[in-house]
């Protein structure tokens, strides 16, 4: 075959040049799987609550997983690295990123039951067949369900109400003091004397903060204090992934906690948190310690202004600011009616925002004729949207 045959041949062939190769790789169109799937999507005036996917990541977030999908690397390698990080911003000696709150209590659990030593790792959740300390002690304002995420390494509960029982119930088998800060205004014992007590008696103590900030200063604030663990939440304010959470404090308690965690075997073989997820929390964390917060209150306290003054003039309505003490500690709103102008329950009214279009979440508050609202998941407008809602079955319902 001639040259100038081969080079026609050549050129009748397609083009596999730089373009050809870029659309090779060019991301295929967005899909809507929500719609594809027939499932119901809403307008959040309800919070960051598990059951309604906690909270929307922002694009810094998604970007930090797209891109570290990307690549290979080592999972210890990733941990290493964004453990630094993330104790660097929060003040902490050590972290890690864990499978959400409940995995940073198991795993902080297991390391202070095991330290480094490899056998005790192995037997766990049997602490006490390994001559391992095997009681944690709390207060009974305390035990209200997240308690029971310890409970996975194998431990027992000791219920105190008072630091006078509390030095009663430490033993030889004591392991660890356990605070949960969104119970800390009614427990008898206060965050710094718990820490104190703990220190007294040579206990270790963690304290679990999942939904604790705002306000910022929270990510520090406890380790500042003197526990040696803290666990939070990532998939709540802090808007990373929902499958997220934060474990810090002591050097030598995480790093024993990690030999119970990915990739080796043990009890925290389940609590398996990808390259993508750490790489966005720690994104996530960055984002937050840097954000506008007082920004931020301004337009929440601006949506509550707003819907207040929508649903004002309402016969037999009225409104309350709420601002939680501890937990989800942003402005929210309860919207409560006389039952006697407004024939509605608040179940009633519930399910007509949420079967409405668009589908609106709230809370049913304490009374049975009163929701409550928060602002902070809504995305920019939708405060409007909600007040109109709400006073639409409001109007309608009165008498």
């Amino acid at each position: 075959m001639k040259r100038r045959d081969i080079l026609k041949g050549v050129a009748a062939l397609p083009a596999f040049g730089a373009g050809a190769v870029a659309e090779a790789h060019q991301a295929p169109p967005a899909r809507d799987y929500f719609s594809e799937l027939g499932l119901r999507t809403f307008i959040n005036a309800a919070g960051n609550y598990t059951s309604m996917t906690a909270s929307l990541m922002p694009p810094e977030v998604m970007a930090a997983i797209q891109s570290s999908a990307q690549k290979y690397a080592m999972l210890d390698d990733v941990q290493d690295k964004v453990g630094e990080k993330i104790a660097e911003l929060c003040k902490a000696e050590a972290a890690m990123v864990t499978a959400g709150c409940w995995s940073a209590l198991v795993l902080g659990m297991a390391g202070v039951l095991t330290g480094m030593d490899g056998k005790k790792v192995a037997a766990l959740p049997f602490p006490e067949a390994a001559g391992m300390k095997s009681e944690v002690i709390l207060q009974k304002s305390h035990a209200n369900g997240y308690h029971l995420a310890l409970a996975n390494t194998g431990i027992k509960f000791v219920l105190v109400e008072t630091k006078e029982e509390l030095a009663r119930a430490i033993s030889e088998k004591t392991a660890m003091l356990w605070f949960l800060n969104r119970e800390g205004p009614v427990g008898q014992i206060k965050d710094e004397e718990w820490v104190a007590l703990g220190k007294k008696h040579g206990i270790p103590t963690m304290i679990d903060i999942a939904a604790d900030v705002p306000p910022v200063e929270n990510l520090w604030k406890f380790n500042q204090m003197g526990f040696d663990l803290v666990c939070i939440s990532g998939g709540k304010a802090l808007l990373g992934p929902q499958s997220a959470g934060i474990l810090m404090g002591k050097k030598d308690l995480i790093a024993a906690a990690r030999l119970s965690a990915p990739p080796r075997s043990g009890i925290g073989r389940g609590h398996k948190v990808n390259k993508e997820e750490i790489i966005g929390m720690y994104a996530a964390l960055e984002r937050y310690v840097k954000h506008d917060h007082a920004k931020d209150w301004k337009m929440w306290e601006a949506r509550i202004a707003h819907i207040k003054n929508q649903l004002g003039g309402l016969k037999g309505v009225y409104t309350e600011d709420i601002l939680p003490p501890v937990a989800n500690h942003t402005p929210s709103l309860k919207i409560g009616w006389d039952p006697s102008a407004v024939k509605l329950t608040r179940e009633e009214m519930g399910e007509k925002l949420r079967q409405g279009t668009p589908s609106i979440e709230t809370i049913a508050w304490e009374e049975p004729d009163s929701i409550r609202i928060t602002v902070f998941m809504l995305q920019p407008g939708q405060e409007k949207i909600v007040a109109g809602r709400i006073r639409e079955e409001l109007a309608r319902a009165s008498v």
